[in-house]
């Protein structure tokens, strides 16, 4: 694959009823490589014209696959998954050259997207709806399951495939038509993974592109039914309350700011390996990675030189190349971590590794948005930096006296989307899983995911689930049918009431 060629071609397209087309607006913006600053492409601000014909394609296209059989739906989701292994290596290499992130976690992403579609597209033909005990005899009760309509999905930049199939497959599944507006970062790789749903019905699967304009349009859009938003809080906030409007119902993963505990029983190598990825992975820009890490009082000193020592050892550069750990994705973001980093150090914390911006990579990349892996001991719960999402490469290490005031400190937070906890003692693990106010707790298995349970949050970390039954739950209507087929008087209930019934004074 020539990518630059790639880049040229979407450059300025959506995706409408099952082909590429230029976009008609006169806005564009610069599609730039975050390791080196290089613009690669260009990118359309879609007219709100544009996306109506997108809406009305696919309230067409929904009609006509929900009115496939389930068995054909699967098949048709089942190609899609083989189709999005075969084009990984080239979704993954766009995907890097547009976000930063390693190819490693590119091809990574999209493993796991081909794996949620196979698994939704056996669940949704499983998992239809229920007969139930009924309660008059004779009659047949039972609930059914119906899909939403149009589902939108608003996406960030991070992991701009695999968080749109851990919700698409689940529309798809449940027998809805997909709008997608990715992030304005991450557009072009997207653009290029819609190669994955030629297989479906012109119309049932499309992406426009754009600004907050578009956006609102679909959300605010009469025949759209159903949006799922992963990003900000307050940008998840106002898509909330727009829904409201029509009650239209929604999905929000908004943030997290997860915390991670070590005690004194856990293995202290494997701890300091576990904290690491967790931290650093994606250059720190993941919902649930590891922010805030209190470690017991014990065993600080030792754990924080741990840290250290594998944080020293990540490779940062070009995710092409062999490294650890990319650029961030544009240069706005790395501004904002260095000022999270200054606030840190002038409240009182010491930088044990990184803290900058490197200075030993190859000239071409003087123009990346590159930030050292940085850890920051000495923190205090007090500090800022464990209030609010990172969303970078910083690793605050927070120093507790006890099991009890470490779960105390993790819940002391507004979020509470994932919580991890290193420990070799059984009842910490128990206490832990019961206590940790969080969507997901991870005990000695940090920031790990499974198709079939559901991933989401507490707090303000947002409403809803994706992944499991849960995740599909979330793209139906469930309807309760009763049915009496030999149209019975019901007489138990029915006018005109019976003189027994009837109150008598005393």
């Amino acid at each position: 694959m020539d990518a630059q060629a790639e880049f040229d071609r979407l450059s300025g397209t959506f995706y409408v009823s099952g082909e590429y087309r230029a976009s008609a607006g006169d806005v564009r913006s610069a599609v730039i490589n975050p390791a080196t600053g290089a613009k690669v492409g260009e990118l359309a601000q879609v007219t709100l014209s544009e996306v109506d014909e997108v809406i009305a394609a696919a309230n067409d296209a929904q009609k006509s696959w929900w009115a496939l059989s389930g068995l054909e739906r699967s098949e048709l989701m089942h190609e899609v998954a083989r189709t999005i292994k075969a084009i990984a290596p080239e979704v993954a290499e766009i995907m890097t050259r547009e976000t930063g992130k390693p190819f490693k976690e590119g091809v990574d992403e999209l493993s796991w997207s081909y794996t949620a579609t196979d698994y939704y597209a056996e669940l949704g033909r499983h998992c239809v709806g229920s007969n139930l005990g009924n309660t008059v005899p004779g009659q047949m009760h039972y609930t059914s399951k119906e899909p939403m309509g149009v589902v939108v999905i608003i996406l960030p930049a991070n992991f701009p495939i695999v968080l749109l199939m851990w919700e698409a497959a689940a529309a798809l599944a449940a027998g809805n038509a997909v709008i997608v507006k990715p992030s304005e970062f991450s557009s072009i790789t997207t653009l290029k993974f819609m190669e994955a749903f030629e297989c479906l019905p012109d119309g049932l699967f499309q992406c426009v592109t754009g600004g907050a304009a578009v956006g609102n349009h679909l959300v605010s859009h009469r025949d759209t039914h159903m949006v799922g938003f992963t990003g900000s809080v307050p940008t998840g906030k106002a898509i909330a309350r727009a829904c409201a409007d029509q009650f239209k119902p929604n999905l929000i993963e908004a943030s997290g700011n997860d915390p991670f505990i070590v005690m004194p029983s856990a293995d202290l190598a494997t701890a300091a390996r576990g904290v690491t990825f967790a931290a650093f992975i994606n250059c720190g820009q993941v919902c649930t990675s590891a922010e805030r890490i209190y470690v017991h009082a014990d065993i600080y000193d030792e754990f924080a030189a741990l840290v250290v020592a594998e944080v020293a050892k990540l490779r940062v550069g070009n995710g092409l190349d062999h490294v650890d750990i990319g650029p961030m994705e544009h240069a706005g973001e790395r501004d904002r971590v260095e000022r999270i980093l200054a606030r840190a150090i002038e409240q009182g914390a010491r930088v044990a590794q990184g803290g900058g911006r490197p200075t030993n990579l190859p000239t071409e990349l003087n123009g990346g948005c590159f930030f050292e892996p940085t850890v920051l001991v000495d923190v205090t719960p007090d500090m800022d930096i464990l209030h609010g999402e990172i969303f970078g490469p910083l690793a605050p290490l927070c120093r507790v006296e006890s099991f009890d005031e470490a779960i105390a400190l993790a819940n002391a937070s507004e979020f509470g989307l994932g919580a991890n906890i290193y420990t070799a003692d059984i009842v910490e693990m128990d206490r832990a899983s019961r206590e940790l106010v969080a969507g997901m707790v991870w005990v000695n298995a940090p920031l790990l995911d499974n198709a079939a349970g559901p991933f989401g949050g507490r707090k303000m970390s947002g409403i809803g689930r994706q992944l499991g039954q849960e995740g599909l739950d979330t793209f139906r209507h469930t309807k309760l049918v009763m049915i009496d087929y030999v149209q019975s008087d019901q007489d138990f209930w029915w006018f005109p009431y019976s003189d027994a019934e009837a109150f008598v004074a005393e």
